[in-house]
């Protein structure tokens, strides 16, 4: 089925940018090219998660398929416990990641969702759902999750339980990053960030792992990767561009990733300035594009022609935080990202 395919572990992520039927023609090009996993993200409210990563699941025989990631807020710990089982009955064991992570404000808010004691919370979920899915009578008493002698059913179950689904956490700040050493499957690290965070954030998972008496290397660790690859290396990081504005228009907010990372946050007001608010027109977009530094985007992005993009993935994947590479494409050319991945090795 594989073509032959890279020797080192790869992913995919998708947004909304293509339609869905594109989507699935891609995950099943990269699964025959040797990539491992695929993750569908719920950015903005654009598109849910689960029922994209449903359908690659269905399409495809061994790769990986991950929630990318789903949050705790409106859906319970019994809900989310019980859609990881359903795709695993569906996609086959060692195959679901369930991600989950804090969402983020003002999406949140907007829609009427209190956000309070978000890492709490991400806890509680993480620690109660892996509770169902390993079987048994679960109950919890948490302040986001109430538990009282609650089972799933696996009758319908070929494995299980417990079942091979792994909870991740779809963690960025460095107390975030403790917690997932601590409890969870695995760590989904976010994009926008640079080998330098990568250091600081893999110390932090250590750290939260040894708290926790176990090794870091029982926390499985994903990390996404914005790709803008073109043979014209300017149009590669125009895109890296537009990307960062529309990612920071709707929060301007510097995290710990972000000021590790070296991103200004006076870049980020300019930017705001220049834009007026957001949605905006094109004509703002265009001006606030301008005042993005070429260099900041060249150092949290994967950009630039293959060859730039293969050398910048292997500096994240030489810190220990990037076992897996997962390329977030946001040029409209995937199917040859994959195929300038598709024998990617790191020397």
């Amino acid at each position: 089925m594989v073509d032959g395919g890279p020797s080192q572990d790869l992913g995919l992520l998708f947004q909304y940018d293509h339609s869905l039927s594109e989507q699935l023609e891609f995950v099943q090009y990269a699964e025959r090219k040797g990539f491992e996993q695929v993750w569908q993200t719920e950015y903005r409210l654009g598109r849910d998660a689960v029922t994209p990563t449903v359908a690659y699941a269905t399409v495809t025989e061994d790769i990986q398929v991950g929630l990318g990631v789903i949050n705790p807020w409106t859906r319970n710990a019994a809900l989310i416990a019980q859609t990881l089982s359903t795709m695993t009955e569906l996609a086959g064991p060692n195959r679901v990641m369930g991600g989950l992570g804090a969402w983020w404000d003002p999406l949140a808010s907007n829609v009427g969702i209190d956000r309070r004691r978000p890492l709490r919370a991400i806890r509680e979920h993480v620690e109660s759902v892996r509770s169902l899915l390993d079987g048994g009578e679960v109950s919890y008493d948490g302040e986001f999750v109430s538990l009282d002698g609650v089972s799933l059913e696996f009758e319908h179950h070929e494995e299980g339980p417990p079942l091979s689904s792994q909870v991740y956490v779809g963690a960025t700040g460095f107390t975030m990053l403790e917690l997932t050493g601590e409890f969870a499957d695995g760590c989904l690290g976010n994009y926008l960030a640079t080998p330098t965070y990568n250091e600081r954030a893999f110390e932090a998972l250590e750290t939260g792992a040894e708290r926790a008496g176990r090794s870091v290397d029982d926390v499985d660790r994903s990390q996404l990767l914005v790709c803008a690859m073109d043979e014209d290396y300017d149009d590669a990081v125009a895109a890296a561009k537009r990307f960062f504005l529309e990612y920071y228009a709707p929060r301007p907010t510097v995290s710990d990733a972000r000021k590790v990372s070296g991103i200004e946050q006076e870049v980020v007001d300019d930017m705001m300035a220049e834009l007026g608010g957001w949605p905006a027109d094109e004509d703002a977009i265009e001006d606030a594009l301008e005042v993005i530094p070429e260099e900041l985007v060249t150092n949290i992005t994967v950009c630039g022609t293959p060859d730039d993009c293969h050398n910048r993935v292997a500096e994240y994947v030489e810190t220990e935080f990037c076992q897996c590479p997962v390329l977030a494409p946001i040029t409209d050319n995937v199917p040859a990202i994959i195929d300038a991945f598709a024998e990617f090795e790191v020397e």
